[in-house]
């Protein structure tokens, strides 16, 4: 993870990084000569001090518009601002910004405190000064036991921390870190997912996190920003994006939902009636005027709030209950506090059926792969979601 070396400021100016770090994106956009358009007609508003985390597959725009709030590519059109002031032109020096990338990049002959110290050193501030400043980042990233120890004497987890001490000491607005956990084993991701959130809190300042993985966005960010093809599909807090997806896209891509259909047969004040296949039946609350009858409507039901029942072999209910399919157990997987019930459903060509069973009431009332099941759900469960 290698901190952008052009990112700096003097001593006397290093103050003055505690301002908001507000982000503003407007009509931002990147086209290649090639004609890909990897960032289309972005808006976005990042509050200031906020760990805002841009999430989704790859090629989706989130690194190249990372690497447009930092100054290393130049947009097609738009503007950036930080802080009120459009920074498009500006060097990343000069915005205020430090960039960590997934690579470390680490000098290999320096100590931690003199890797940590260098940005000061090429600003030009006296060694005693530079070393006391070092001295206290990192300590804040809990590595005065190592400091005079070389990179290569490190961990994975301890490098990353001299790489995120190396940023935070020009003290600047913006945090951008592209995939920064993405070279940790998955036990020092959890560990580091938590420490970097810390450090955000404790600096104050606006931390922009690349990822693809959606439970880190979801654990660590106060605003995450799904993108989809260079367009951003639905940006919100980590309760909403999780628990009401806007779209189908959000809601499959963050996962913990089940995506179905159905067509409106009937509204009434604040809910649809839909129809689905096989004859089931689903009452799903929607806004008035969202849906009109003989349209297809899509809506979402999360994983934990979806019960699942045995069928008795053979039998066939006269009238299907509401808010309900069956299938047949598939897989299941133990996952400590749940068990993972994934489903096929009787209905030809839908998607596999996956609900999260509480412990004890799995194993209260157990069911089996091969077993046929019925799953359902409380109407106030379902989400519609945007077409």
């Amino acid at each position: 993870m290698h901190m952008d070396t052009a990112t700096q400021l003097s001593p006397d100016t290093r103050a003055v990084s505690a301002s908001t770090g507000e982000i503003v994106l407007a009509g931002l956009t990147k086209r290649y000569p090639d004609g890909l358009t990897a960032v289309d007609n972005v808006d976005l508003r990042i509050e200031p001090g906020t760990y805002c985390c841009l999430l989704g597959p790859s090629g989706c725009g989130k690194t190249t518009m990372l690497r447009m709030i930092a100054g290393h590519e130049t947009p097609s059109e738009g503007a950036i601002l930080i802080d009120g002031q459009n920074v498009i032109g500006q060097s990343p020096r000069d915005r205020g910004t430090a960039m960590m990338f997934q690579n470390y990049a680490l000098f290999p002959h320096l100590s931690v405190r003199d890797n940590v110290a260098f940005a000061l050193r090429a600003s030009g501030v006296d060694k005693k000064t530079r070393l006391y400043e070092a001295d206290k980042v990192i300590s804040q990233v809990q590595l005065t036991a190592l400091a005079e120890r070389l990179p290569s004497q490190l961990s994975g987890g301890q490098q990353q921390r001299v790489a995120l001490a190396r940023a935070i000491i020009m003290r600047p607005k913006v945090l951008l870190l592209d995939e920064p956990l993405s070279a940790l084993d998955e036990f020092l991701r959890l560990q580091m997912r938590g420490e970097l959130r810390g450090m955000q809190r404790e600096l104050g300042i606006t931390f922009i996190h690349v990822t693809h993985t959606q439970l880190e966005a979801i654990a660590v960010a106060d605003q995450v920003v799904v993108m989809e093809k260079g367009r951003i599909a639905q940006s919100t807090s980590p309760y909403d994006i999780y628990t009401r997806p806007r779209t189908e896209y959000v809601a499959r891509f963050i996962g913990g939902q089940n995506v179905m259909h159905g067509v409106v047969t009937e509204l009434a004040p604040g809910v649809a009636k839909l129809k689905g296949a096989q004859g089931a039946t689903f009452v799903v609350p929607v806004a008035d005027g969202e849906v009109q009858p003989g349209e297809t409507l899509p809506f979402a039901v999360r994983r934990d709030r979806i019960t699942v029942s045995p069928v008795s072999p053979g039998s066939v209910p006269l009238v299907q209950a509401q808010n309900s399919v069956r299938g047949t157990v598939r897989e299941l997987e133990y996952q400590g506090i749940y068990m993972k019930v994934s489903i096929a459903l009787d209905e030809p060509g839908a998607p596999m059926c996956v609900a999260y069973v509480e412990e004890v009431a799995f194993f209260s009332q157990p069911v089996r792969v091969g077993q046929a099941v019925m799953c359902q759900w409380p109407s106030n469960e379902a989400h519609s979601l945007a077409f």
